[in-house]
């Protein structure tokens, strides 16, 4: 490829270079480079990029990589730094991948450096089946898991990306999938900016993050990948968002065949281009030329969007020599690593939820006979989630477990059921519960990507996607009962990527510990944890309700009555509960003040200690209830989190910033300001409501020139 052209002249700087580049451009020329797969430009030495690339939990789609905890088990971390090193390991992953494809002639799909990650929806409903992908139901803790990632994505040169990042669906979406074509979400203003957008400002603020992708639906009737309002106007104008914008996958092309806003692919395009979105997933942009000839658009706002596009593809060092880009040497050996490997371990236990021990916990490592079932038990494909890569050092639950007991330890091991469906559990292959009596059952049951997922993309499950029920599927149930039934205690152990109706379960097995999609070290995680050698900390990123009943209708996107922090309805599990195996007391809380009147927040500080005899990690949680205030406002918030650890007896005091935006209020049409309230802030384990020992303090705020009675 041609180098010899002005805008390869690294001595200018980038906003040059794109002019100059696109001032040489046919138009046809320019439309190929607004869709995601962009063609070689041989004329002016412009190579072929593939925008579309996937970095959910590890690089994915693009053969060997390091596999870590999907997003939703991420999340159970409660660890936000945890997520910017996670992000870093992808990002160096990715820039060895790309690098090395470009010298062995592969310049395709899945291995660039523009990551169509993180996934920052709000997990409002149970039975979404792209829940997994998120980091659960509480604007605060998907902002701060977001902003780590894309931190960590992206590093801090002052010129150059590691990679680019992504927030998406852009704004809005949650499901269900098998409506997500067509159905406009109706939100009062309160709703949208309290819950909805909090985390997107963030990742455009704090983050700076490089691209936005729009979701496919509509929101308060405006087209997510062709709104005006939401794109240029608040994502642009308001928030200050100065990356580029791109449609999800064929989203363009809904605007003229589902949503019937307009009738053909040239107005869709031109109506998406206007509007803000530079880049089309999809084919629909290969109309602007049309479009162009029709007078839908102007050459002038083409070169708005590629002006946007050729600045991401610049900061990512495609338009320097290698030596002038940082990264750009990434050995192919740090693809898999040990080091990443090691991260990947840590990130799966941390995320590892105790919901239930009767003291069975943790197991004795020399049993005479002990017993390990369920459709999960010996697969990897529950380890993986969805959006992933492969990894070659997969270890399933039964080989961790088979690793930690004693070589004189009989293991009995049968899966005993399908994942799901009807054909009968397997009980003529249980003959061993008889033959070996054993000591206990290690059942690891639940969900994988084929019972939960995307659109079209989840052969097996009840709902295009989504599930239309939340209790284990009914052939594992079965497989549960028969132990139950034969008096065998049952370890359960659950993979998933969602919440689930556990309460027969909590009532009948002597343990219960959620493991989520664990990645490629999640069978290693699980024994640490199910035999004390690593004490379980990760808490719950979403509420676990006792029934579908107590969950309003899955199209209805009002937040009354959803997550924790407006349904009043008592959950199975709260957010942010989670067991150990050792204990915590709290003592000492003081604010740095206690009347807020300017934008500044306030910091918390609290005492925390190892009241037990094992070492281990707390997740301190602050939270607030405003109890009084003009406006409506959640029920309780988390509003800071830091994850510690603690020796026993070990003391530490730990500082808690409460950001000012935390204690805004909001207004119906979704105007925020600081007004008079009284907050109720609360320090613990987790939420004051299901949790004893947190320490709470008083907390007002004060409107200017207000004065508080």
């Amino acid at each position: 490829m041609n180098r010899n052209f002005p805008w390869y002249d690294d001595t200018r700087p980038f906003e040059e270079r794109i002019e100059l580049l696109i001032q040489a451009m046919t138009p046809e020329e320019k439309v190929s480079q607004m869709l995601h797969e962009a063609p070689a430009i041989e004329r002016l030495g412009i190579p072929a990029y593939n925008w579309w690339n996937e970095a959910l939990h590890g690089v994915a789609r693009a053969g060997r990589a390091t596999i870590f905890p999907q997003s939703i088990g991420s999340a159970a971390t409660f660890n936000p730094p945890l997520l910017r090193r996670i992000g870093d390991a992808i990002a160096l992953e990715g820039r060895a991948k790309h690098h090395q494809g470009i010298r062995n002639g592969n310049r395709g799909q899945y291995f660039g450096l523009t990551y169509w990650t993180p996934n920052i929806n709000i997990f409002r409903d149970p039975r979404w089946g792209r829940g997994q992908e998120t980091y659960g139901e509480c604007p605060y803790l998907t902002s701060r898991m977001g902003v780590e990632l894309i931190r960590g994505l992206q590093g801090d040169d002052p010129k150059y990306l590691k990679s680019a990042a992504c927030a998406k669906h852009f704004i809005v979406h949650s499901g269900p999938e098998n409506l997500r074509h067509t159905f406009n979400a109706r939100v009062s203003g309160r709703d949208f900016f309290q819950t909805y957008a909090r985390a997107f400002k963030a990742a455009v603020q704090e983050a700076n993050v490089e691209s936005v992708m729009g979701a496919y639906n509509r929101t308060n009737g405006d087209l997510c990948c062709g709104s005006k309002k939401y794109i240029t106007r608040l994502l642009r104008g308001a928030w200050g968002f100065a990356g580029h914008f791109l449609s999800d996958c064929w989203a363009i092309r809904d605007f003229h065949t589902t949503h019937k806003v307009t009738g053909d692919a040239a107005q869709s395009s031109a109506l998406a281009v206007r509007n803000g979105c530079d880049l089309n997933c999809g084919c629909s942009y290969h109309k602007l030329t049309e479009a162009l000839e029709r007078g839908l658009i102007t050459e002038a706002e083409l070169d708005t969007a590629l002006r946007r596009l050729f600045r991401t593809r610049m900061k990512l060092g495609m338009f320097d020599a290698d030596d002038k880009v940082p990264l750009a040497d990434t050995p192919v050996s740090v693809v898999n690593c040990a080091a990443h490997r090691v991260l990947a371990l840590e990130a799966a236990r941390q995320s590892m939820v105790l919901l239930k021990n009767d003291g069975i916990l943790p197991l004795k490592k020399d049993p005479a006979t002990i017993a390990v079932t369920g459709p999960n038990a010996m697969s990897i494909t529950p380890l993986l989630g969805n959006y992933n890569g492969f990894s070659g050092r997969m270890t399933t639950v039964l080989e961790g477990i088979m690793a930690k007991v004693s070589p004189g330890t009989q293991i009995d091991y049968h899966a005993g059921c399908d994942l799901a469906g009807n054909r009968p559990i397997a009980e003529c292959e249980l003959g061993w519960v008889h033959e070996h009596h054993p000591e206990y059952v290690i059942a690891v049951m639940g969900l994988t990507a084929q019972l939960e997922g995307e659109e079209a993309g989840v052969a097996a499950s009840d709902g295009g996607g989504d599930r239309t029920s939340l209790g284990l599927p009914a052939v594992q149930r079965k497989l549960l009962e028969f132990f139950i039934e034969k008096k065998i205690p049952v370890v359960l152990v659950v993979l998933g990527g969602s919440a689930l109706d556990l309460s027969w379960e909590q009532e009948h097995c002597a343990a219960v510990l959620y493991g989520w999609y664990p990645g490629e070290a999640g069978g290693e995680a699980v024994a640490d944890v199910l035999f004390g050698d690593c004490n379980p900390a990760g808490r719950l990123p979403v509420t676990f309700p006792k029934s579908l009943a107590d969950v309003p209708e899955f199209t209805d996107y009002n937040m009354a009555g959803r997550t924790y922090r407006y349904s009043d309805k008592e959950p199975l599990y709260p957010f942010g509960y989670g067991l150990s195996y050792t204990t915590f007391a709290y003592s000492g809380l003081k604010l740095s003040r206690s009347v807020v009147d300017d934008d500044c927040g306030v910091v918390a500080t609290v005492e925390v200690t190892n009241t037990g005899n094992r070492a281990g990690d707390e997740v301190v949680q602050l939270y607030l209830a405003c109890r009084r205030a003009p406006e409506p406002m959640p029920l309780c918030e988390l509003a800071a989190v830091q994850r510690i650890s603690l020796q026993p007896g070990e003391t530490r005091k730990v500082e808690l910033p409460v950001a000012g935006e935390s204690l805004l209020l909001y207004r119906e049409n979704g105007d925020s300001y600081r007004g008079d309230a009284e907050f109720e802030l609360s320090v613990g384990g987790g939420q004051p409501r299901y949790t004893t020992g947190c320490v709470t303090a008083t907390l007002q705020t004060k409107a200017e020139g207000s004065e508080l009675k």
